[in-house]
Order: structure tokens, then C-alpha cells, then sequence
């Protein structure tokens, strides 16, 4: 395989969804905030005409590996049974060549590589950093590029492209608002982010959500404005206050326990589901070190808020 020289790279920011989970997409406003972990591609061409795919985990290891003919993606081939993850990718290369044709007007192929910074089962956004690093390549609206391939609220998008926290919200037209703030409280060193080891399938809480939207209105409220007291909280005991009234309101709505009853009961603080209330993270606010009682459970992957998040 013979390469020309030319290389572009491009990064983007992984996200944590701190508050407005589900309800982000009804119009709520969200707190989110960008990781300090995230993912690079780089491009190089090709003399041959064709894209040369090879993604790597953190360890260096290939975790996906294809190649594509033009003539795949711009035909969009299903390759769903065959392999799951090579469809979503001529998917988005497909809608990206729709928003840009001199995409695949080109002589010459590409040679790509995508690199994470963070394990890919920690969840902080392998499909978003990848949709925005593709937009980036193709100058085309990462926004877009989402709603045409993926789907979702665009808030993993917005922190892909912000180094500091949003608030995140949809307009009457789902179009997205991006409000950059400063969320630094001097609490931070009480706030840790430990890793569940696993993933769970969110179906039944989504079917729950979805059940129930003419009543989620008066939520939604409550939620923005949940959103707007935690950026201005400048105390642990107040904060703390707000995270733990979320966790009730979306309890109460996707009809699950929350993540403290379930699996932290005895814990002395506060503990936050992120994102679609499974797997992935948690977020901990802790007057002591909690690092100990969350080992002795199990759990050994625990951050403290500034080796995460970006600031």
C-alpha cells in the first residue's frame, strides 16, 4: 500500500452529562462538562481509492480494523449482520459525503487512524468524539452529521468542541443553545468520579420515559432550574442538596431505584447517576476520601474531579 504524505489531525473532547439526563431531550437545560480524556483521528492519503481504517484503544491496541471502497459508502452498504460497528461507521461516512460530495470526489484514498485517550468501556463518548473528529476532517456541521447518523440531544457534540462546562439545551425547534460557564466551586476536591464496571441495557427506563412525556413539562422546569442553582452553588452542602433532589425526579420517572440505593446504600454522601442511568460513571460528592469504601466494594477505577475534567 503505497501512502502520500500529506496528514491532518484532528481531536475531540470525551463528556460527562451531570445533570438534565433524558430530560435534555424534552428541552431541559443540562449541565455537562468536557473530559480530559477524548480521541484523535489522523488522516493521511492514499495513492489507491479507498479508506483504510484503523482504530486504537488507549493501550494501543487495534479494537477495529476495515477497509472501505468509495463505492461503499457513497451506495451506503449494509454490512449490519455481517459487522455492526463497520455499518455505523459507512453510516456517518455516508452522511458526511452528503453534506460535503468533494468527500469522494477525491483522486486519492485516505489512510485513517483513530486513537482514544480513556478505555473505551468507560463510556465518555467513543461515537461522539469520532462523529465530531469526522466533521472536523470534512468541514461539515457536527450537529448534523449526529442527527443523520446517530441520533441523541448533541450535548456529547457541544463538549467535543468546548474546553470548559456547558449548559446544554434543545429550542422549541431542536436546534442546540450552548451557554459556556465557569464550574469551578471550591468543593472539588469532594467530587470524584468512579467507574461501575459495566454497561446495562437502559431499554426498559427509556421505554418508562418515553411512556410518560405529557407529563414531563412541570420536570423539565424543575430540572433547568436544578441546572441553573448547581452552577451557582458555591457550597458542597447545597449542591449536594440539588444532586440528590435530581436523582429523585428521574427515579420517579424512569421508574428504577437510584444508583445509591441499589448498589450504595450504606454510603455516607452523595452519589449522581451520569448519563442513561446504567454503567459507566458516577459521580461522588464525599466529605472524606472515598476511594477506600469504593475499593474495599469492588470498585477500583476511582478519579478525582481534576484528573477528569477539564479546567
Amino acid at each position: 500500500m503505497t501512502y502520500m504524505v500529506n496528514k491532518n489531525t484532528f481531536y475531540s473532547n470525551g463528556k460527562l452529562l451531570i445533570t438534565g439526563e433524558y430530560l435534555v431531550l424534552n428541552g431541559a437545560k443540562a449541565l455537562a462538562l468536557p473530559t480530559k480524556f477524548g480521541q484523535s483521528l489522523q488522516v493521511s492519503s492514499l495513492v489507491e481509492q479507498k479508506i483504510s481504517w484503523t482504530s486504537f484503544d488507549t493501550d494501543k491496541s487495534i479494537w477495529f480494523e476495515t477497509e472501505l471502497t468509495f463505492e461503499d459508502v457513497i451506495l451506503r452498504k449494509n454490512f449490519e449482520e455481517e459487522h455492526p460497528i463497520k455499518h455505523t461507521l459507512v453510516e456517518i461516512l455516508h452522511q458526511g459525503n452528503l453534506q460535503n460530495p468533494e468527500f469522494l470526489a477525491s483522486k486519492s484514498g485516505y489512510k485513517i487512524e483513530t486513537e482514544l485517550t480513556f478505555p473505551r468501556n468507560w463510556g465518555l463518548g467513543t461515537s461522539s468524539t469520532l462523529i465530531n473528529n469526522i466533521a472536523q476532517w470534512l468541514q461539515v456541521d457536527a450537529f448534523e452529521l449526529l442527527r443523520k447518523s446517530f441520533g441523541g440531544s448533541g450535548y456529547d457534540i457541544a463538549c467535543a468542541q468546548h474546553n470548559s462546562a456547558i449548559i446544554y439545551q434543545l429550542d422549541a425547534e431542536e436546534k442546540p443553545i450552548v451557554e459556556v460557564v465557569d464550574f469551578s466551586p471550591n468543593y472539588t476536591e469532594n467530587i470524584y468520579f468512579v467507574y461501575l464496571n459495566r454497561k446495562q441495557n437502559s431499554r426498559h427506563a427509556i421505554q418508562n420515559y418515553m411512556n410518560k412525556q405529557q407529563f414531563l413539562t412541570k420536570k423539565t422546569t424543575t430540572i433547568s432550574e436544578i441546572t441553573n442553582r448547581l452552577v451557582l452553588s458555591s457550597n458542597l452542602e447545597t449542591t449536594t442538596g440539588l444532586l440528590d433532589h435530581h436523582e429523585i425526579i428521574l427515579s420517579d420517572i424512569l421508574e428504577m431505584e437510584t444508583v445509591k440505593e441499589r448498589l450504595f446504600p450504606d454510603f455516607k454522601g452523595t452519589i449522581k447517576s451520569l448519563g442513561a442511568w446504567g454503567g459507566d460513571f458516577v459521580m461522588v460528592l464525599s466529605k472524606e476520601n472515598p476511594t477506600p469504601y469504593f475499593t474495599s466494594k469492588g470498585y477500583e477505577t476511582i478519579l478525582r474531579y481534576d484528573e477528569m475534567i477539564l479546567i
